[in-house]
């Protein structure tokens, strides 16, 4: 299946689409110091609220810095809390499933209240009250988005681990007098981990929006940071002085989360068996 990953990650021009925007987005996320132009906080008061021109391509901001310089920045922080979040919630999810999947019937119910307690509140919302609660910036952001998406990956690696657990390979393995750490490494975390793979990068997307949507209200990510929400925020400011700030971090924020999304479905489709063989 490893070989026909990166031909079906650019055999149709959605997924070559997606391959191609999360590549360039994680591009600039990485060398964002050395693409940008200037330093993310210059100030030159004198350069205000211009227009896109050869000295800035993207044109200035309220305090005259330049904007493709804060907008590259803002990539990386962007991609920054999204694989944090991703990876943290990826992680502890994973325990908790595989955890409730071979627990007792009361404890496995009982990881699923709370599951379904977090869950059922939308996710902007929940975040907005635990910020209330422990305040804002980079870790609390980081922190809060991730005890959001703990319950999504635990309900997926929960259900993998009961169907690879009533597998008759397994009951082979057990029959056979496999320890339980044999059974685990060697059988059921390899047999779950794509479709929670698949989920997280397609996962990646809602946190870029919910931490946007946070510093679009000034309760995420606090200056010096430029983050693409509170630069969607001085664009709206400042929308009738100049539009360019709103259409460009706006532009930035649909083209990652459209990226993630394309490539997301690409390679679940390159990862689903049944998929495969269909074509």
């Amino acid at each position: 299946m490893a070989s026909h990953l990166p031909k079906s990650l650019l055999g149709s021009p959605t997924a070559a689409t997606g391959t191609l925007l999360v590549v360039l987005v994680l591009a600039v996320a990485v060398f964002a110091p050395w693409v940008a132009p200037y330093g993310p906080n210059a100030i030159d008061v004198t350069a205000r609220l211009e227009g896109p021109s050869l000295a800035h391509w993207l044109g200035t901001d309220n305090l005259g810095r330049d904007f493709l310089s804060r907008l590259i920045f803002g990539t990386r922080v962007a991609m920054g809390v999204s694989l944090g979040v991703i990876l943290i919630s990826l992680a502890v999810g994973v325990v908790l499933g595989v955890t409730a999947a071979f627990s007792p019937r009361a404890v496995d119910h009982a990881f699923l209240a709370v599951f379904d307690i977090i869950s059922a509140y939308p996710p902007l919302i929940l975040a907005l009250a635990m910020v209330a609660v422990l305040g804002p910036g980079l870790g609390n952001v980081v922190l809060l988005i991730s005890v959001v998406k703990v319950p999504l990956f635990a309900r997926v690696a929960r259900a993998q681990t009961l169907a690879a657990k009533n597998s008759l390979y397994l009951e082979a393995e057990r029959v056979l007098g496999a320890p339980f750490h044999r059974v685990l490494l060697r059988h059921v975390l390899p047999n779950i981990i794509g479709p929670i793979f698949v989920l997280a990068c397609m996962n990646i997307p809602t946190v870029i929006t919910v931490e946007t949507g946070l510093s679009f209200l000034g309760i995420g990510i606090r200056p010096p940071f430029a983050s693409w929400g509170s630069l969607l925020n001085d664009g709206f400011a400042f929308l009738d002085q100049s539009a360019w700030l709103a259409v460009f971090s706006g532009l930035a924020l649909i083209l990652a989360t459209l990226g993630f999304s394309l490539f997301g479905e690409a390679l679940r489709d390159a990862l689903d068996p049944r998929l495969q063989q269909d074509r």
